[in-house]
């Protein structure tokens, strides 16, 4: 293990001398944020079926929510009347905002991007809606986000090259303004303003993700962040493009890894050297009556659940373990019970909080390779991402280019 310094807002503590893990604490104006954290998405300022208290006792310390579904509903003016995001939705603690640019990708239809920014239609009603990197800033700031994001152009997996490039240079061009709309808003020198992050793009060309990583790493951002991954590619390509990026970005400054979280993902992820995290996995599967478990999922509606009258997790310590058996919870789900859906994801958001409390210490022990390794070897992914991860375990100390090989 080793130490580093910090600077004014991020202190990295302890890095792991077999990789690039690193633990630290990032200092928001709502509080502490401790690395590496995994945030719970309150898309629509809510994590779905729980209470801000009960998203608090899992261990979360940040959660994110989502500027393309709040200006869509309930709109920035109700947020603003209500005294801003922290008191419309009772929590007190920080906020990360994306800005809805893949929002704007995955959910608008008669989307149309422009130099000026993305003009689509609204998922729920089909009225027409216009994001611009400078509105994409000011709504934020309207919210009182603690972190906030700029407008990126989102190219997807299956896109050819030259629309990735395109895409790329939009984006650098869009974060540009968005950093001299924020410029012209806050106080640099203020301690208690809100960071900005910039976003690599990039898509699946490695150049292109050299150049951007470097791009953004070299703006007047407080953290970068690492979009356009885990947008239908593969799971091996989507580790092997992490493990490049983060080597380039500023080691000073927090890595975001946007929109990963299956608990596999976040050791690779950490090991790569990222430092935040976020998903719908843990509470979408949760709802679904897929539980996690050191084992791996386990799908707790299936009928050998049914007189199991133990925990689905004997070493969780979370209400849901400690208080209801796998077969209560299996009564749950097949009398389709509204209580189903809150325990499960009581319980996945715990376990996923559990695995970053290991984390953490394991790097400040020095024995983050260890506790990867163990936890790798015992859980096993769901569905194609064990085999992905397995080869990319297989061909990552050998070099980026066998990439070119994998399932593509």
């Amino acid at each position: 293990m080793t130490r580093e310094g910090s600077n004014e807002y991020f202190t990295i503590v302890a890095r792991d001398e077999g990789s690039q893990a690193r633990t630290g604490v990032l200092r928001t104006r709502r509080g502490l944020v401790h690395t590496p954290a995994f945030m719970p998405v309150g898309t629509q300022a809510s994590v779905k079926s729980l209470t801000p208290d009960e998203v608090r006792a899992t261990g979360c310390e940040i959660v994110l929510a989502n500027t393309y579904h709040l200006m869509l509903r309930p709109g920035p003016e109700v947020i603003q009347a209500a005294g801003g995001l922290h008191a419309f939705m009772s929590w007190p603690y920080p906020i990360l905002t994306d800005s809805g640019g893949f929002q704007v990708y995955s959910l608008a239809t008669l989307r149309e991007v422009t130099e000026r920014g993305v003009r689509f239609r609204s998922h729920i009603d089909g009225s027409l809606h216009e994001l611009t990197p400078e509105s994409a800033i000011a709504l934020q700031l309207g919210f009182g986000s603690d972190i906030i994001m700029p407008l990126d152009d989102v190219p997807g997996y299956e896109t050819d090259p030259q629309r990735q490039r395109e895409a790329t240079e939009r984006t650098h061009r869009w974060l540009q303004r968005a950093l001299d709309c924020y410029e012209r808003a806050i106080d640099r020198q203020d301690p208690a303003r809100p960071w900005l992050f910039g976003i690599v793009q990039g898509g699946f060309e490695l150049d292109l993700r050299r150049w951007s990583s470097e791009f953004v790493g070299a703006q007047p951002v407080d953290g970068c962040a690492i979009g356009g991954l885990s947008v239908g590619e593969p799971k091996a390509v989507m580790l092997a493009f992490l493990d490049e990026v983060t080597s380039l970005l500023p080691s000073d400054k927090p890595r975001y890894l946007m929109g990963v979280g299956s608990p596999e993902d976040l050791w690779w992820g950490v090991a790569c050297g990222v430092d935040m995290f976020d998903c719908v996995h843990p509470t979408r599967v949760a709802r679904h009556g897929a539980l996690y478990t050191p084992e791996g999922r386990v799908d707790v509606t299936r009928r050998q659940y049914r007189t199991h009258f133990g925990p689905v997790d004997e070493t969780c310590d979370c209400l849901t373990c400690t208080q209801f058996t796998a077969a209560y919870l299996n009564h749950l789900f097949r009398a389709r019970e509204l209580l189903a859906y809150r325990l499960a994801t009581i319980h996945n958001l715990r376990f996923i909080q559990r695995e970053m409390e290991r984390i953490r210490q394991s790097i400040r022990d020095g024995r983050f390779t260890v506790e990867r390794d163990a936890f790798l070897a015992r859980y096993r992914p769901a569905g194609h991402a064990a085999a992905a991860v397995q080869r990319f375990r297989r061909f990552s100390a050998g070099g980026f280019e066998e990439v070119s090989d994998l399932d593509r």
